[in-house]
């Protein structure tokens, strides 16, 4: 832990001190300062990732992201909807032998205003970064830190001066990814399979349009590796297992050995990186005033593209929590729940992501034992999955949160969802929010924001017990959606600035003060 503080050391002070500068780093970095909290963040690398690295956005996330107003941005720099599909090809050049559509990503869908997008996270990163105006200072690495009654001490090493820093923050989230310092210093575990494999990433620049233009992909997976287009307007990556000697290895080589005999293609290697596929998940989510998020908090591999997603719905989840604390109409007990949530999410998303990639292998494999053992390899495959199969929506729509967040009154909690391939929209506790529309293009997920909502069909009633101290919303629900919502006619939903539904009363308790009530049992403290 850190020493006592050195006078001669520079100070600085943050309400909450983020640790890592991706995807999830900045989208916290965006959410917070909506919020009015003070946010430093740091990394430790000099800019921005230059690697294509996660490379789906999904449904869920592009919400998120509607919400913050960036969703028009980032689809207007991503591939078209064509390109939310998978292809499985003897070699690149060959003609498919399976594929998937990757569902709310090839087309829109019913269940959400918005539509996912394949982009690169090379992509991502600088409108993540521009959404905010809160200190980001890259280069910057996070040595060590120490936790009082009051806040956290971090101590800073700036790799451009090499100067240290000593910065307090009341709170520090940790998105420092899967080797996380944070989760390091601070001791906590990880449980689940652990590395799968090291492998490497190549992005090459090559003209490859004349075998994949008429039948887009986000990615094909080949017995040779897999490639995926880098950019709209170019470049392509190839990832596949490290080779043993891989400091001698030729990567241009490799790749255009990789595209197939009769590609006659030269790949010209842009940048090569190496890294290890992990799977697991921390022990805890939480020590005292650290909070982990993202990768540090769970390493899932990349078949299905659900380990960044996973990660931004972490701090969706856990801004609003900390802006609540910070500002004080929230206990510190929200914070708990945290945890409740969303580790029961990155357990059942980590054995999605392992299911996903055994079923890919298994389809690799059989083409590969065809074609071993001279079979006249059919034209296709049958896969083992549905056409819906890597939709997952049941994961990524309908994930159910049960924790003191989540007031159920006398009902059964909902048990966790998620795992399965459809998804049904509910007005349930401790669901998502479902997207029905208010007007012709408002949503009712374009009512939330900094702040809970009340969606009711009688806004006059309920506006008679808004309550002060909280940032709180009426909206009206037009009456063609009270029985999807489960509500009379003077009923309401009081919805979390996450999307998930806190408390529903069907009609107008007998309370004089239900509003102020539940917001004081959710949020743990009174108005």
């Amino acid at each position: 832990m850190a020493p006592a503080p050195d006078p001669s050391v520079a100070q600085a002070e943050a309400d909450v001190l983020i640790v890592g500068g991706g995807p999830v780093g900045l989208t916290a970095r965006a959410l917070l300062e909506r919020w009015g909290v003070r946010v430093l963040l740091v990394e430790k690398h000099r800019a921005l990732s230059p690697f294509p690295r996660s490379r789906l956005v999904n449904v869920r996330s592009m919400e998120i992201y509607r919400q913050l107003g960036l969703a028009a941005g980032i689809a207007a720099k991503a591939f078209a909807p064509k390109y939310g599909r998978i292809r499985f090809r003897d070699t690149l050049y060959d003609r498919d032998f399976a594929t998937a559509a990757m569902v709310a990503v090839d087309a829109p869908v019913p269940e959400s205003p918005v539509i996912g997008v394949v982009t690169s996270q090379d992509r991502l990163e600088p409108a993540l970064l521009a959404a905010a105006d809160a200190p980001a200072r890259f280069g910057v690495e996070l040595a060590d830190l120490a936790e009082d009654a009051d806040g956290v001490v971090a101590r800073l090493v700036d790799h451009h001066s090499g100067d240290e820093t000593r910065v307090r923050a009341r709170y520090v989230l940790a998105a420092d990814g899967a080797n996380s310092t944070v989760r390091r210093l601070l001791g906590i575990d990880t449980v689940g399979p652990g590395a799968l494999g090291d492998f490497t990433t190549v992005v090459f620049d090559a003209d490859l349009t004349g075998w994949c233009e008429r039948q887009p992909a986000g990615i094909y997976f080949t017995a040779h590796g897999s490639f995926a287009p880098v950019h709209p307007e170019g470049d392509w990556a190839w990832f596949g297992p490290t080779p043993d000697d891989a400091a001698h290895t030729d990567w241009s080589a490799l790749v255009s050995r990789a595209l197939g005999p009769g590609a006659d293609v030269r790949a010209k290697v842009v940048r090569a990186q190496h890294w290890v596929m992990n799977a697991s998940v921390a022990e805890r989510f939480r020590q005292g005033r650290i909070l982990l998020a993202g990768d540090a908090a769970h390493a899932v591999p990349i078949i299905g593209g659900l380990g960044m997603n996973a990660g931004l719905a972490d701090v969706h989840n856990l801004c609003w929590k900390l802006a609540g604390v910070l500002q004080g109409w929230a206990g510190p007990g929200l914070l708990e729940t945290y945890e409740a949530e969303r580790r029961p999410v990155a357990h059942r998303t980590l054995h999605q992501a392992v299911a996903n990639t055994h079923l890919m292998v298994q389809v690799l494999n059989r083409r590969h034992e065809q074609l071993r053992n001279g079979e006249a390899a059919p034209a296709r495959v049958e896969l083992p999955w549905s056409e819906r199969y890597f939709a997952q929506l049941g994961l990524v729509l309908g994930v159910t949160y049960r924790s003191a967040a989540v007031l159920t009154g006398h009902t059964t909690p909902p048990e966790p969802s998620g795992d399965g391939t459809d998804y049904v929209p509910s007005a349930e506790p401790g669901h998502r929010m479902p997207h029905l529309w208010l007007t012709r293009d408002r949503s009712t997920l374009d009512a939330l924001g900094e702040w809970f909502t009340l969606l009711t069909p009688d806004p006059v009633h309920w506006g008679q017990h808004t309550t002060v101290g909280r940032p709180l919303r009426i909206e009206p629900l037009p009456a063609e959606h009270t029985d999807l919502c489960g509500l009379g006619p003077r009923g309401a939903l009081l919805v979390r600035p996450d999307g998930h539904i806190a408390a529903r009363w069907p009609d107008p308790p007998p309370a004089d003060a239900p509003l102020r009530d539940a917001l004081a049992a959710l949020t743990g403290r009174q108005a």
